[in-house]
């Protein structure tokens, strides 16, 4: 477990300490924007899969207690609530967001209507719903990395692309919001269904059907409910 938790502060401390902080423009400014681009790339792939392996071998210690149960009820909602995540993640990996560095030019549609930050905000879906679901002192740990990261990460998005570029910020910002649907809600952007049901969500179709068949397979629990198996 004590393995789990410093490849979870790693994982941590790269995307809150240096990602969107001041510490990246001083970086930034030092080597470049893509030697950055690059070297953080690999600092948070490496993170990643020292989690991963991490949270496996917790996962089946003996050391890893069940610290609530949220009930099947909960475990029941997997297909419905993981078909949002992927409904936010795929298109918005996809499609150009006018907040990324070098994509400030990209135009605001699709997904980037509901919200500025589609991806992460799919991320805080996946790993908030499965840390509810499962309630293991591993799957706590691991999932909660995820969630604290991809939260905490719309807003240092938010001031990283202000530093960078306040006029246009300016001009993002005004017309979409970081919380899903809240531009739209109030009327600064409208839902345009041809722009987002396109082949990104086709994409997104695809790749979730794929993750809900395999699921078992993959990871060693049935996303269907009450533990249903395919096939």
């Amino acid at each position: 477990m004590l393995n789990l938790l410093a490849a979870s502060l790693l994982f941590l401390a790269i995307h809150l300490g240096v990602s969107g902080t001041a510490l990246r423009d001083v970086i930034t400014r030092r080597i470049g924007e893509g030697p950055y681009r690059g070297l953080f790339a690999l600092a948070s792939l490496g993170a990643v899969v020292w989690l991963c392996i991490a949270f496996n071998h917790a996962d089946a210690s003996a050391d890893n207690m069940l610290l609530f149960d949220a009930g099947q009820g909960l475990r029941n909602l997997a297909i419905p609530v993981m078909a949002v995540a992927f409904a936010l993640v795929v298109p918005g990996v996809l499609g150009e967001n006018p907040t990324s560095a070098g994509q400030e030019k990209a135009a605001l549609r699709g997904v980037h209507r509901i919200t500025r930050h589609p991806f992460l905000w799919g991320a805080a879906i996946w790993s908030g719903y499965h840390l509810a679901a499962t309630g293991t002192l591993a799957s706590t740990i691991f999932f909660a990395s995820f969630l604290i990261v991809a939260l905490i990460g719309t807003r240092a998005i938010d001031r990283k692309a202000r530093r960078r570029d306040g006029a246009r910020w300016n001009e993002i910002s005004a017309q979409t919001s970081n919380l899903p649907f809240a531009a739209i809600i109030q009327a600064r952007n409208k839902f345009v269904a041809r722009e987002y049901f396109d082949w990104r969500f086709a994409v997104a179709f695809a790749l979730f059907a794929g993750f809900l068949w395999f699921h078992a397979a993959l990871f060693s629990a049935s996303p269907f409910p009450n533990g249903w198996l395919p096939g």
